[in-house]
C-alpha cells in the first residue's frame, strides 16, 4: 500500500487541496482554449478534484492514477456526482503502456514524484493528439523541505529548464506563470506554477 493509499480517505478534507485546484483550473482556463469536443486525461488524478472542476469543460476525462484507493475516492465521487463523461483507471503511466490518443493532458503536484522526468514528457508527447496540449502545475524549485529529506522526489522544478526539455521533445508555444502559493503552518510558502506546452 502506497502513501497515497494511506491518505486517500482524508484528501478531501484538506482545505488547501481544494484552494490550489481552484487556482490552477482557472489559471489553467486562462491559458488553454478549453473545448466540449475535447477529451483529457488527469496524471496521478488523486481524488480528481481538479479533474471535477473542469468537468463541465471537456466531452471526456480519464482520471488515471498508479493509487488504487484514490481511484477508489474517484469511482465513489463520479457515481455520487452522476457524471457520465469522467473514468478511471488505476495504472502506473510511467511504466506501462497506454494506448488511446487525448487532446489535453494536465496533471497538478505530480511531476515532481516522477523518477525520470524526460521520458514522461515523451510518453505525454506521444499521447496527444496534433493540435494537443500539456498542462502541468508543479512546484518551483525548493530546498527539499516542502516533503523532508526522507522522500525521494525532485525538490521542485526551474519552469525554464521543463521548458528547454519540452522543447526539445517537440512542444511548441510553451508558457508558463504562477498559478499559486502553499502557505505551511511553519510559514514557509511554496510558490507553483502552471506550464502549458502544445504540440503542432
Amino acid at each position: 500500500m502506497s502513501s497515497f493509499d494511506n491518505v486517500a480517505r482524508e484528501w478531501d478534507k484538506d482545505k488547501m487541496h481544494m484552494e490550489r485546484s481552484v487556482a490552477i483550473a482557472a489559471t489553467l482556463e486562462s491559458m488553454v482554449a478549453l473545448s466540449p469536443s475535447m477529451k483529457a486525461m488527469e496524471f496521478g488524478a488523486g481524488t480528481g478534484i481538479l479533474s471535477f472542476l473542469l468537468k463541465d469543460k471537456l466531452k471526456e476525462i480519464t482520471l488515471i492514477d498508479s493509487s488504487s484507493e484514490m481511484i477508489k475516492v474517484c469511482e465513489e465521487k463520479i457515481a455520487w456526482y452522476k457524471v457520465t463523461h469522467l473514468k478511471t483507471l488505476c495504472i502506473d503511466l510511467e511504466h506501462a503502456d497506454y494506448k488511446q490518443t487525448i487532446d489535453l493532458i494536465y496533471s497538478q503536484m505530480v511531476l515532481h514524484h516522477v523518477i525520470e522526468i524526460e521520458p514522461m514528457l515523451k510518453k505525454f508527447f506521444s499521447l496527444l493528439n496534433s493540435g494537443g496540449t500539456l498542462a502541468i502545475a508543479d512546484l518551483y524549485r525548493e530546498d527539499g523541505s516542502f516533503h523532508g529529506p526522507e522522500v525521494k522526489v525532485h525538490w521542485g522544478f526551474d519552469p525554464e529548464d521543463l521548458k528547454r526539455t519540452a522543447s526539445a521533445i517537440g512542444f511548441r508555444g510553451i508558457e508558463f506563470k504562477t498559478c499559486f502559493e502553499m502557505k505551511r503552518e511553519s510559514g514557509r510558502i511554496y510558490p507553483i506554477f502552471l506550464l502549458v506546452a502544445k504540440k503542432l
